[in-house]
């Protein structure tokens, strides 16, 4: 099987000296890393999650979702951050990029998304769209006490009971949520849902290889096996220090930029269905390294569409940044240019050439110019969109960001600063336990 490919030469350039500097520093990291003797070492459950995952826990999972998509149209994915980013990064990159417009076929349900925020419109119009359809929910929480998942799952466990029957509605929920204890392993146990375990040393942003993620992404037709073979193989190639290792590798370079004045990292994408990719990148590096005043500020931008709206800044604007690009090797369809007479518009001098290409030479253009420009360049080139692909680089962005965050001074598996808005929205909400 193909691998991705990791190229530093537009990056490492800019910073030899102290990329050079820094590699007993990335070793270390990674040693503490895979001993398990950092901080956090009780949230390490997924450095070993892909190999370490059981034949039986697949076929389970892909059970359940056959189950669900024999007798749903929709089935919606109730949860925030981890507990639903990882799922539709990997959804989104192998679906259709028109798939939402399309009506549901027979054993083919539209995976939706809920719980994400407090939208009241987006609330009420999915409320909307379900009504008289055929619905499965998976509800995603630990605690089950999250405020932006218990309130959807509390509208939409009352819609799904009203509208298939409190009886029927049972075997048409699914709750992911801790092994013992919460609100919702509570009502999981006495409403009879089906369950599985988010593991208790593995947190919501690395979870993306459990149920958590797994099931979703079964659901929505994909082949969860895959998705782990490529995570497995990508564990095996980031377990010992070397020149080989792309996450450790990764991790150095860009505490040398970061150290050099690079604060800002980009993430670019050059096809549209990474878009929430990057999304779960960021909660990825953004709730690992932001602490203790440090920390790169992880950004996004899908190009081209993003080069006639940020690409000024990215080319002229304050030298904070680097990107990190992700480029597919290979497209699942081709497509030409065609020809045309009267090449009003100009573009016969493409004619004939694949779309793809066009956009490769995009891609080459814009690095050239960025590189120039005082951006330095990394570059990820993945061999296609396909599960394989994907749980590579989900397992060599995790194992990078554990080791990146130790070279940090932090500690990569804690979020203390999440809870700051929680307890100020409780507050003012009057939520008994909470004075002011």
């Amino acid at each position: 099987m193909k691998t991705i490919q990791l190229d530093i030469q537009h990056a490492v350039s800019y910073v030899e000296k102290e990329y050079k500097a820094l590699e007993p520093e990335a070793v270390k990291a990674l040693s503490v890393l895979e001993e398990g003797t950092g901080a956090g070492n009780d949230f390490l459950g997924w450095l070993d999650l892909p190999s370490g995952t059981d034949e039986a826990l697949i076929d389970r999972i892909n059970a359940t979702a056959q189950r669900l998509r024999e007798n749903c149209d929709y089935v919606v994915c109730v949860g925030i951050g981890g507990s639903y980013l990882g799922a539709k990064a990997v959804n989104t990159a192998l679906q259709d990029n028109f798939a939402d417009y399309y009506a549901p076929r027979p054993k083919e349900p539209k995976v939706l998304y809920a719980g994400q925020n407090i939208g009241e419109e987006y609330l009420t119009e999915l409320g909307k769209l379900l009504e008289g359809k055929r619905f499965g929910i998976i509800v995603i929480s630990k605690s089950g006490t999250t405020t932006e998942p218990a309130i959807a799952f509390r509208l939409l466990r009352d819609q799904l009971e009203k509208q298939a029957g409190k009886d029927a509605a049972k075997s048409l929920i699914v709750a992911i949520t801790d092994g013992s204890k919460g609100a919702l392993r509570q009502m999981a146990d006495e409403e009879g849902y089906e369950t599985y375990v988010i593991p208790d040393n593995v947190g919501g942003r690395f979870s993306v290889l459990t149920p958590v993620g797994l099931l979703p992404i079964a659901v929505a037709g994909h082949d969860i096996k895959k998705l782990i073979n490529g995570a497995a193989d990508m564990e095996r190639t980031t377990l010992h220090s070397s020149e080989e290792n792309p996450s450790m590798i990764y991790a150095q370079l860009r505490n040398a930029l970061y150290r050099s004045g690079k604060k800002i990292e980009i993430l670019v994408n050059f096809d549209p269905k990474l878009h929430y990719f990057s999304e779960w990148w960021k909660q990825l590096y953004g709730e690992s390294e932001g602490k203790d005043g440090k920390g790169i500020f992880p950004a996004s931008v899908d190009f081209t569409t993003d080069l006639h709206s940020m690409g000024q800044w990215i080319q002229d604007g304050e030298r904070t940044i680097f990107e990190t690009v992700l480029s597919v090797r290979k497209p699942a369809v081709e497509k030409r240019v065609p020809e045309n007479a009267a090449n009003l518009d100009g573009m016969n001098y493409i004619a004939g050439k694949r779309i793809d290409e066009v956009n490769k030479m995009a891609e080459l253009g814009t690095q050239m110019a960025h590189v120039e420009g005082g951006v330095p360049n990394i570059r990820i080139e993945i061999p296609s969109l396909d599960e394989y692909s994907l749980g590579q680089l989900i397992y060599f962005f995790e194992k990078a960001c554990g080791i990146s965050g130790y070279m940090l001074g932090v500690n990569p598996f804690n979020q203390p600063g999440v809870e700051a808005y929680k307890r100020n929205m409780f507050k003012l909400l009057k939520k008994p336990g909470y004075t002011d």
